[in-house]
């Protein structure tokens, strides 16, 4: 216990966002003291770290036959252990900075649908990345708790995290999760949806980074009051040069409704299968949209349009699953039942 409370008090200890795009950390004394993607730049031959965060994001598409990009997230969980072992150790290190000897206690957030096996992933994952205690909190209820809902009461509260590698849908009362539904459709599924569409549209190949840019540019699950253009350069499938098209926010609308119409879908499909009592408090409450994918442009209207429910856009949605998560960390005991492991 004395070396616990003298660990805290070294600001040692840390909320983590290991997500699939992006990965986040958060301090007691500090807040959010890290935000970055989660790619790895390797070298092939020696297995060697070259760059990690948002240096390696620029790598990707652009790097030699023995330096590697990866992304070991997928899907909310780990695809490939010892890469995300070393970025999660990066990480900690680039933060948990003086006395190496105080090995932080971390809280991670996981998606609700996570099996065993990925569970045993993360914690093992943590601790060989040099953490000495790790508990894990689901993603809807940690954007719950970092929304500020009254999760311990015993009313219904919806929340829909659309990250980058999973939706997830919950319904909480009572400091547990009453229903949850998850799917892994969010973020990058939009992303790969618009290379298809360009690929296919206009015969142009493009990078991921350029269809993130493209979905961030004109991405809209609604149509905009105003037209939105864009220019995006990639390379000419039938002559292999460098080509350039002007994209409109309609072409994207049209490249990305189905994804949006699988995490629309998986809103009503847990209003369908929620208890009568918890919907009726939703439907007085409204649900709460979070996750960095909750930006896209009119989905909340959409959202509302589809089931008729009030919704709410968290004021800061790319943080509030670290920023829940790190409460769990300052008041563990008040948020005890709240931990899967």
């Amino acid at each position: 216990m004395f070396f616990d409370k003298f660990f805290s008090f070294l600001g040692k200890d840390l909320a983590m966002d290991l997500g699939t795009a992006n990965t986040l950390l958060y301090t007691p004394s500090e807040g959010i003291v890290l935000n970055e993607p989660s790619v790895v730049a390797i070298e092939t031959r020696t297995g060697n770290l070259v760059a990690v965060g948002k240096e390696a994001k620029e790598f990707l598409g652009r790097t030699p036959e023995r330096i590697r990009a990866i992304r070991p997230m997928k899907d909310g969980v780990i695809a490939d252990f010892e890469v995300t072992k070393e970025m999660i150790a990066y990480f900690i290190r680039k933060v948990v900075t003086g006395f190496r000897l105080a090995k932080p206690r971390i809280n991670i957030c996981v998606p609700s649908g996570i099996t065993q096996v990925e569970k045993r992933a993360v914690l093992e994952s943590a601790h060989q990345a040099g953490a000495r205690h790790v508990r894990l909190v689901e993603e809807p209820m940690a954007a719950a708790i970092g929304a500020g809902l009254p999760i311990e009461e015993p009313v219904g509260n919806m929340v829909v995290d659309i990250g980058g590698g999973t939706t997830e849908v919950a319904v909480i009362s009572l400091s547990a999760i009453a229903y949850s539904e998850s799917v892994r459709v969010a973020g990058d599924e939009l992303n790969e949806a618009i290379q298809r569409y360009v690929q296919e549209e206009f015969k142009l190949l493009i990078g991921e980074n350029m269809a993130e840019q493209i979905k961030l540019r004109l991405g809209s699950a609604c149509p905009l009051p105003e037209p939105l253009t864009m220019e995006v350069a990639g390379k000419n499938m039938v002559a292999g040069t460098p080509a350039t098209v002007e994209i409109t926010d309609s072409h994207i609308r049209e490249a990305i409704k189905d994804p949006v119409a699988t995490i629309v879908q998986a809103v009503r499909t847990a209003l369908e299968k929620t208890p009568p009592e918890l919907v009726t408090d939703i439907a007085s409450r409204g649900l709460l949209l979070a996750g960095g994918g909750s930006l896209l442009r009119g989905l909340d209207q959409l959202v509302a349009q589809e089931t008729e429910l009030h919704v709410m856009l968290d004021d800061d949605p790319l943080t509030t699953v670290v920023r829940g998560t790190g409460k769990t960390l300052e008041h563990a005991r008040h948020y005890r039942q709240v931990f899967i492991n």
